[in-house]
């Protein structure tokens, strides 16, 4: 059996030489996953453009996540990653308090939004620190305007 672990670092070499001795193979591209209840991810596995690798990015260089297609993007200070895992599934790892879901496709870091432009019918467009663009629609709109305040 092969899982990924996503929990804490200070419990993750516990946990999985526990689970190593009990014949479980940790593998970071594991469909079935372990993590800690209430635990949001400090980092994120994803795959770096182009060659395909994978690289543990920091949930605080993170801009932004969309889902273009059938491919998630995640924009962040370092560059384009791509996940494995759908838009709303990361929305879960990610801390409620520092990412917000502006639309369908697309999750933005708080911290990241540079500027806030009022649009017709209920929208916002936000300006991110990487000079990108995203639009809050009007199924978001409220629950944008009460996360900052506004």
């Amino acid at each position: 059996m092969k899982i990924r672990l996503d929990v804490s670092r200070e419990r993750y070499d516990e946990l999985s030489e526990q689970l190593r001795g009990l014949g479980v193979e940790i593998d970071e591209d594991a469909a079935l996953v372990l993590s800690e209840a209430g635990r949001y991810a400090d980092s994120l596995l994803l795959r770096e453009r182009g060659s395909g690798a994978l690289t543990r990015v920091d949930a605080r260089d993170i801009i932004s996540v969309e889902s273009a297609g059938r491919e998630i993007e995640v924009y962040t200070v370092r560059g384009v990653f791509t996940a494995r895992e759908r838009l709303y599934q990361i929305q879960g790892r990610l801390d409620p308090e520092d990412f917000l879901r502006v639309s369908n496709g697309v999750i933005v870091a708080l911290r990241h939004i540079r500027s806030i432009k009022p649009a017709l019918s209920m929208r916002f467009t936000l300006t991110l620190s990487d000079g990108r663009r995203a639009d809050v629609t009007r199924s978001c709109y409220y629950a944008f305007k009460e996360a900052l305040g506004i």
